[in-house]
């Protein structure tokens, strides 16, 4: 069964105090690191903050009851900015969360047509190259607020937001860069003194707490906060920041929505599913080699997929696992899926009580935190080593999916990525297999191999990249042989092409007239000749168990030929 399968596990093996009591401990101090970067991230995608704190929460529930690793910890993520962002520039608030609603259902299609072990085949340059782009993407986007640059407005490409933001450049201040330097440093230098403080927490809060006094002792000191930019209308009341109320039920699509506008969201859709998957079946193996534990992928993308078809339904956008408060929820001491659901508890709980506070945070705290975390994502240092030590051919991969994620979106470069390095895959495999033809020629490898037998040996996959390379030295065999032996003892298998290639080979052998015995095929081979009835449809091709008993064979054939 595919639905809560972890809660499943857990469950099973005995739920008591203790472990009631660790998990509440550990969803308090994610619930506490999530606080912060849910709002930062809804804001980096261009929607108000409070729909990054639903996401947290309603998401953060049910992929945490319903999916397949028990340490996961769901919600927004800074993948997904750069897929976001554009949606809600396009369609605005009710697309973006059409757009997750619609990424759910496809996720909750791949689980069930059991597609998690797939994300497995992702060659690692890639995800490196687009996630290195990724982080790249959100760096760029957070100058704006970091430096208090007014850029009247953000371009869709990289190219043109790298522009507008260097054309503002005049328009930096000092109080906003302020902001954004002491929020890095507390982030950066917290956890070198202690680890029991969330540093996000302090970071937010401290820096909060100076502006807003700095503020009051001169009034000239101001800086952008989420109340002078964010207002929430609610019948007769003007929130300023995020409303102090929970989620509530609505339609994610706004009046008119169609069969069109569906048409064009199944795009952004199918992008958002991808990413999602990618990066919550990553985050989850990650939780398990930390834990010890083990998830089910493919229960893990229907969890995840629910999880998008509920959240935007109480105005929550697109979700996956996060890795960062995954890797929190293992450290704090986290057990069962119940520490993922107190984390969004928390959150709510927050919500409910500290809203009038959240509209001091200044905007360029939040673009700090969010630079610290695009600095986190890129792996700069392991982006560097690979290029220093990994093969030319994984190098391009890297590169190219790098540049195709700043310069296009996500999907391209791993679309493109995946392409690539299942070509070079492919090369490489075609360099594997290997074939040597003996005759009379080179005497030395076979001193007792009777006249007119020649021996033509492959080694390695016979498939569509090796297979013409590979017979294509059968049109050598000299004159004198009467008889020729394919040693194929060791061709693990063999593909459709492989078996075009190999049968045009036996055609020009028999208008050669030559004999072929095909000597030692393994057992998958052997199935595919079967199949094909190669002994009926080619009367001059003989089969033989060893390779020793072709040579007999042979042997015959070849006097018998006179």
């Amino acid at each position: 069964m595919l639905f809560a399968a972890a809660l499943r596990r857990s469950l099973a093996e005995g739920y008591g105090r203790e472990t009631l009591r660790a998990d509440v401990l550990a969803g308090l101090v994610v619930g506490i690191v999530a606080l912060p970067l849910s709002m930062a991230l809804g804001i980096a995608v261009g929607v108000p903050p409070q729909h990054g704190l639903y996401t947290a929460i309603v998401a953060g529930i049910v992929v945490a009851l319903l999916g397949g690793s028990r340490l996961q910890v769901t919600g927004p993520t800074a993948a997904f900015v750069v897929i976001l962002a554009p949606i809600v520039t396009k369609y605005g608030l009710s697309g973006l969360l059409t757009a997750g609603l619609l990424a759910g259902l496809i996720l909750v299609a791949m689980g069930f047509a059991r597609m998690g072990r797939l994300i497995e085949y992702i060659p690692h340059p890639v995800t490196t190259g687009f996630t290195a782009g990724i982080g790249t993407v959100i760096a760029t986007l957070q100058l704006r607020d970091a430096l208090g640059l007014k850029v009247a407005e953000m371009p869709e490409t990289y190219f043109g937001k790298v522009h507008a933001l260097w054309s503002a450049r005049g328009t930096m201040r000092f109080a906003e860069l302020a902001v954004a330097a002491s929020t890095l440093a507390i982030l950066l230098l917290l956890p070198r003194v202690t680890k029991r403080v969330p540093a996000p927490l302090v970071a937010i809060v401290g820096v909060t707490m100076a502006t807003t006094l700095l503020h009051r002792l001169m009034p000239s000191f101001e800086v952008a906060t989420i109340g002078s930019k964010f207002k929430t209308v609610i019948g007769d009341t003007t929130y300023l920041g995020i409303p102090p109320l929970p989620p509530r039920p609505m339609l994610p699509w706004g009046p008119g929505f169609g069969l069109q506008q569906a048409r064009e969201l199944l795009g952004p859709a199918f992008a958002i599913a991808m990413l999602g998957a990618i990066e919550s079946l990553l985050s989850a193996v990650i939780a398990d080699g930390m834990a010890g534990t083990k998830h089910d992928p493919d229960a893990e993308l229907v969890g995840l997929g629910v999880g998008n078809i509920v959240a935007p339904f109480f105005g929550g956008i697109a979700a996956t696992g996060a890795l960062a408060r995954t890797a929190t929820n293992v450290r704090a001491g986290g057990r069962t899926p119940f520490a993922a659901v107190t984390h969004s508890v928390v959150v709510l709980a927050a919500i409910l009580l500290l809203a009038p506070f959240v509209a001091y945070v200044p905007m360029a705290a939040l673009a700090g935190l969010l630079l610290l975390v695009a600095w986190n994502m890129s792996e700069v240092r392991h982006f560097v080593h690979t290029l220093k030590v990994a093969p030319k051919s994984d190098v391009s991969v890297l590169l190219a999916c790098y540049g195709l994620t700043v310069a296009f979106d996500m999907v391209i470069a791993v679309t493109a990525g995946v392409v690539m390095a299942a070509l070079l895959f492919m090369r490489r495999m075609a360099e594997l297999t290997h074939a040597r033809l003996i005759d009379e020629e080179a005497p030395a490898e076979h001193r007792d191999l009777p006249e007119g037998v020649s021996v033509y040996e492959i080694a390695g996959p016979l498939f569509f990249g090796a297979a013409q390379n590979a017979m294509s030295r059968l049109h050598t065999v000299g004159s004198k042989a009467k008889v020729v032996v394919l040693a194929l003892g060791r061709v693990p298998v063999i593909d459709a092409t492989g078996l075009v290639a190999l049968e045009s080979a036996l055609e020009r052998l028999a208008i050669a007239k030559k004999k072929v015995i095909i000597a030692g095929p393994l057992p998958e081979p052997r199935r595919v000749f079967q199949k094909a009835n190669l002994s009926v449809r080619h009367d001059h091709v003989y089969f033989c168990d060893t390779f020793d008993e072709a040579i007999s064979m042979g042997r015959g054939l070849a006097e018998a030929s006179g």
